[in-house]
């Protein structure tokens, strides 16, 4: 005998039905985050000034979307939006307007913190990034060319995309989706059915159709909670300027390395960490504590906050010869 429930899932799911589940789908996720997503003006000063009117300095302007996250008023968006930003001004979902504080911003992973002074707000639900999967539906929310809460949908495309960052680091583990972004939807939320916020939109392929970017909201939790303890994300550096090359194939044969290519040594930063270890320029640097390097990305990867102060080694090619230096990282103050 057939049970109840084998009888339900043999009955034929009609295309109403599967329409009807998807604009639930839809529907929810917007009318649960659209009341936390913001519209971000920014003004910026230019250099210069308008001939007729001496007095006053050129002024540019600028639209951006956003997300309240906690509700005593820190909203998460995209560096790129709010950089070099003279004046921030937030406008909630109810028409509320408010003056903005820059609290951080890291260009490394487009990501940036503002607040505003107020409190009760509906702050959104965070998912988890690394439990979405290639298909499943996403819907985006923001402000394309100043219009509020406007609300596409889609899929995710692709998960572990990176994409190039204004400083030139690659940011890891990107979203890939086809739900439409235009500007203007920088900063807001990429969302999952059940109303979670999985990602940050951050970037469209302008020539190409349906391939936008968001940034996992897993890197902004972990960029906002740093953003706000000390205004800024924390990394190393070597003081070293280079480039990826490839390597002789004898010298890989030779030393039997695991890598191909490895980084070129241009430039050393006067007393840096690479000039204090006795690198030298024409070096190609293959490893770093232990972890072969392959090009500057693979280096970007290692230095972390963590590495600053500590003595690890740098392998090198030196001509044919294979050398290990220890070389002390130091904190990155350099803001881009």
């Amino acid at each position: 005998m057939t049970s109840y429930s084998q009888a339900l899932n043999t009955m034929p799911i009609s295309e109403d039905d599967l329409m009807d589940a998807y604009s639930q789908a839809v529907t929810g996720a917007a009318e649960k985050v659209s009341p936390s997503v913001v519209n971000i003006d920014v003004r910026q000063h230019l250099p210069g000034r308008l001939p007729e009117f001496s007095r006053f300095p050129r002024e540019a302007r600028g639209n951006g979307s956003g997300f309240v996250f906690t509700p005593d008023g820190f909203i998460l968006t995209n560096s790129h939006v709010v950089h070099h930003s003279s004046r921030i001004e937030v406008g909630l979902a109810d028409g509320h307007r408010f003056q903005a504080e820059l609290v951080g911003e890291d260009p490394d992973t487009d990501l940036a913190v503002v607040r505003i002074q107020s409190s009760n707000l509906l702050p959104v639900d965070l998912g988890n990034s690394q439990s979405i999967r290639v298909g499943q539906l996403v819907v985006a929310i923001g402000n394309p060319y100043g219009f509020q809460c406007t609300v596409t949908a889609g899929v995710v495309s692709a998960l572990g995309r990176t994409l190039r960052s204004s400083s030139g680091r690659l940011i890891d583990n990107i979203i890939q989706t086809d739900a439409a972004l235009n500007p203007g939807n920088s900063g807001g939320p990429l969302v999952n059915g059940r109303g979670e916020i999985i990602g940050v939109n951050t970037a469209v392929i302008s020539l190409a159709q349906g391939i936008c970017f968001a940034i996992g909201i897993n890197t902004a939790k972990f960029v906002a909670g740093r953003l706000i303890k000390d205004g800024r994300v924390k990394r190393s550096v070597i003081g070293v300027g280079g480039q990826s090359v490839p390597l002789p194939r004898r010298l890989v044969h030779h030393h039997k390395l695991s890598r191909e290519n490895g980084i070129l040594v241009l430039s050393l930063e006067p007393q840096g960490p690479g000039h204090r270890a006795g690198l030298s320029e024409g070096d190609v640097i293959i490893g770093f504590d232990e972890q072969p390097i392959s090009g500057i990305d693979d280096l970007h990867k290692l230095l972390t906050e963590e590495k600053s102060g500590v003595k690890v080694p740098l392998t090198i090619l030196r001509g044919a010869e294979k050398v290990t230096l220890p070389i002390v990282p130091e904190e990155n103050k350099k803001q881009v």
